[in-house]
C-alpha cells in the first residue's frame, strides 16, 4: 500500500467515527450554532484549559462552527448540555409516593411536616423537559421544584434567631372555591467573614456508569469552580470510590488550590460502584480531621448506581444516620439520566442531614457548588420541623401541596428525637396548602348525624384561619427552640394579583409541579395559564431563573399539544 494513503486511513477512521457517533446522538443533539465538541480526557495530573470563541453557561464546552454539525432542535429552550445517555429509559428509580390529599379538619386539624431544601428534582424536569420528553410523574416532587428559586423574602436580623416566618392568603388560580395559604420562612443569610472553616470531604463515584460527558467530566468542571472558592482555613480531601476505594487527596487547605485542581483533574471512571466501602472510607476522613469549630461534610457525588458491596438502602441509612450523630453531616450531587437511582439518593441525603441536588448542567453545577455555597454548606438550624393547625370554624379541609416524603407524626414535632430537614445560611423554605373554606364543607361531605357541629376556636380566636409553628435546634444543641405566628382571615388578599410577587410566582411553579405529575386539582389550569402567572410574577430575575421557567412550562405545553396532534 503506498504511503500516503496509508497515512490517511487514520484521519478517514477518525472522520468517520465523528459522523457515525452524530447520527446516533442526533435526536438530542445541540442548536447549530450552539453545538458543542467535548474537550478530551485530561491526562492524569495534568490540567485542561478549554479555550474558544464562545462558551455555552450550559455545557462549559467550546462551540464548533455551524458547518460541522448540523443539528437543531427547534423547540427547545435552549441547548441540552450533553446528548443523550446510554442507558435503556425507565432504568431511574424514584421515591413512591401518592399526593397528599385533602383533609377534613374536624378529623385531623393538624399539619406537621419536615423542612426540605433539596433542589434535584427541579433540574431534572429541566433536563427532561429540554431533551423534548415529558418528566416520569414520580420524579417532580412540588416542594423541590418550588424551593429551587431564590424568593425575597423578609430576613431575620441576628443569626441567635435564624428565622423569619411569613404567612399570605389568597384566591386559588385552579378553584374559585378555594384559598391558598402561603408559608414562608428565611434563614440568616451568614456574610463570608462569619462563615466557619469547611472540613470537606469530596466522595466521588468513578464507576464505569460515570465515564459519560454528563457525569464524571461535569462533576470535575463543578469541582473546580467549588475549588477556586475556597478559603485559606478551609480543608479539603478527595476520596473515589469503584472497585475499590482510593484517597485520590490528602486533607489539603484552600491555599494549595492548584493542588486541589490538579487532583479533580486526575480523576477517571472505570469499574464497578462500591459505595459502601466509600462510604466509609470518606466518613474516616472526615472523622480523622474533624474540627468542633468547623463544618465536617461528606459530599457524595454520583448517580446512585450502587452495585457492588452492601445495596441495602435500610443499612446505608443506618450507617449514615450514626454518622451524622457524630457531627460529620452528608450531602448528595446526582448526576446522569437513565440510570439515576434518584430514590436512594433521597433516603441517603434524608439520613445525613443534607442536601441533595441534581447537576445536569455546569449553570447548575456554578449554582450548586459556587454561587450558593453559604447556604449549601453552612448549617444556621437543624431538625427544622414545621406545623400548620387549622381552625375549624373557618377550614372545613385543607390539602399540603408537595412534601410527600417529608410528613411527619404530630407528636413527632415536639419529639426532639425525631430527626427532620435542616436548612444552611440564607435558605428559604416555602409551603403551599390548598384550603376549602368552612361554608364549603357541604361540597366536601356530608354532615354526621350524631355530630356536635363546628365549635368556635377558643379563647375568642375565632378570626384566626390557622397557627403556624417553626420548631428547630441551633447548630450544636439537643434542645429544640420554637418559633410561632398566627394567619388572620382580615389579611387574605382579596385577588391573586394582589399578592406579592414571590408568592404567585411560588403559586405558579407549585401548579406546574401538580400539573406535571397529573394530579386532577389542576387538570383545568392549563400550561398557558401557568405560564402567564409566572410572567406575570417574575420581578427584577437578575440570574434568569424565572425566565428560565417560563420556557420550561411552554414546552411542556409544545410536548402536550405534539403528543395529541392526529388523535381522534
Amino acid at each position: 500500500m503506498p504511503r500516503s494513503r496509508a497515512a490517511a486511513l487514520p484521519a478517514l477512521s477518525l472522520i468517520a467515527a465523528t459522523l457515525l457517533l452524530a447520527a446516533c446522538s442526533a435526536p438530542q443533539q445541540l442548536q447549530a450554532d450552539n453545538a458543542i465538541a467535548p474537550p478530551p480526557p485530561p491526562a492524569p495530573g495534568k490540567r485542561v484549559e478549554v479555550t474558544g470563541s464562545a462558551i455555552s453557561p450550559y455545557s462549559g464546552y467550546t462551540r464548533v462552527p455551524p458547518t460541522t454539525l448540523q443539528r437543531s432542535v427547534a423547540t427547545m429552550p435552549y441547548p441540552m448540555p450533553y446528548p443523550s445517555p446510554s442507558y435503556a429509559p425507565g432504568a431511574e428509580r424514584f421515591p413512591d409516593a401518592q399526593a397528599n390529599r385533602a383533609v377534613l379538619v374536624e378529623e385531623q386539624p393538624v399539619s406537621t411536616f419536615s423542612s426540605d431544601v433539596d433542589t434535584a428534582s427541579y433540574a431534572y424536569v429541566r433536563r427532561q423537559l429540554s431533551a423534548g420528553r415529558m418528566p416520569p410523574p414520580a420524579a417532580v416532587r412540588v416542594e423541590e421544584m418550588v424551593n429551587y428559586f431564590p424568593y425575597a423574602y423578609a430576613a431575620p436580623g441576628k443569626a441567635s434567631q435564624p428565622f423569619a416566618l411569613t404567612t399570605g392568603l389568597m384566591p386559588s388560580p385552579w378553584n374559585a372555591d378555594n384559598q391558598l395559604l402561603h408559608v414562608a420562612v428565611r434563614g440568616y443569610d451568614l456574610q463570608r467573614a462569619e462563615r466557619p472553616p469547611m472540613n470537606i470531604v469530596l466522595l466521588v463515584d468513578v464507576s464505569g456508569s460515570m465515564a459519560p460527558q454528563d457525569r464524571l467530566p461535569l462533576l470535575k468542571q463543578g469541582f473546580r469552580l467549588f475549588a477556586q472558592g475556597l478559603r485559606e482555613q478551609d480543608r479539603v480531601a478527595i476520596v473515589t470510590y469503584a472497585n475499590g476505594t482510593t484517597v485520590a487527596l490528602e486533607p489539603t487547605t484552600g491555599s494549595d488550590k492548584q493542588k486541589i485542581i490538579d487532583a479533580i483533574d486526575a480523576l477517571q471512571a472505570a469499574g464497578g460502584t462500591a459505595g459502601r466501602d466509600g462510604l466509609e472510607r470518606a466518613y474516616a476522613m472526615a472523622q480523622r480531621h474533624f474540627d468542633t469549630k468547623a463544618v465536617n461534610r461528606v459530599i457524595l457525588a454520583t448517580d446512585g448506581d450502587f452495585n457492588i458491596g452492601v445495596r441495602d438502602p435500610r443499612q446505608l441509612e443506618t450507617f449514615i444516620a450514626d454518622k451524622r450523630k457524630s457531627g460529620v453531616y452528608l450531602s448528595i450531587f446526582g448526576v446522569g439520566d437513565g440510570n439515576l437511582n434518584d430514590a436512594l439518593i433521597q433516603r441517603l441525603t434524608q439520613s445525613g442531614n443534607g442536601n441533595a441536588a441534581y447537576i445536569d448542567s455546569l449553570l447548575e453545577a456554578r449554582k450548586a457548588l459556587q454561587a450558593e455555597l453559604g447556604s449549601t454548606m453552612f448549617p444556621i438550624a437543624n431538625d427544622v420541623k414545621m406545623q400548620v393547625e387549622f381552625n375549624p370554624a373557618r377550614v372545613a379541609a385543607y390539602r399540603l401541596i408537595g412534601y410527600e416524603t417529608r410528613m411527619l407524626a404530630r407528636q413527632d414535632f415536639k419529639d426532639d428525637k425525631v430527626d427532620a430537614g435542616d436548612m444552611g445560611a440564607g435558605h428559604t423554605v416555602t409551603a403551599i396548602y390548598e384550603i376549602t373554606p368552612a361554608a364549603g364543607a357541604a361540597k366536601l361531605v356530608d354532615p354526621l348525624r350524631y355530630g356536635a357541629g363546628k365549635k368556635a376556636a377558643p379563647g375568642g380566636k375565632n378570626d384566626e384561619l390557622a397557627f403556624v409553628r417553626v420548631r428547630y435546634k441551633l447548630p450544636g444543641e439537643n434542645t429544640s427552640r420554637l418559633a410561632e405566628q398566627p394567619v388572620r382571615q382580615a389579611t387574605a388578599r382579596a385577588t391573586l394579583a394582589a399578592a406579592p410577587a414571590d408568592q404567585r410566582f411560588a403559586v405558579a411553579v407549585a401548579a406546574f409541579g401538580q400539573r406535571l405529575r397529573g394530579e386532577p386539582q389542576v387538570s383545568d389550569y392549563s400550561y398557558a395559564d401557568i405560564a402567564t402567572l409566572a410572567n406575570d410574577a417574575r420581578g427584577a430575575d437578575a440570574d434568569g431563573y424565572r425566565a428560565e421557567f417560563v420556557k420550561l412550562v411552554r414546552m411542556a405545553e409544545s410536548l402536550g399539544q405534539a403528543a395529541t396532534t392526529g388523535r381522534p
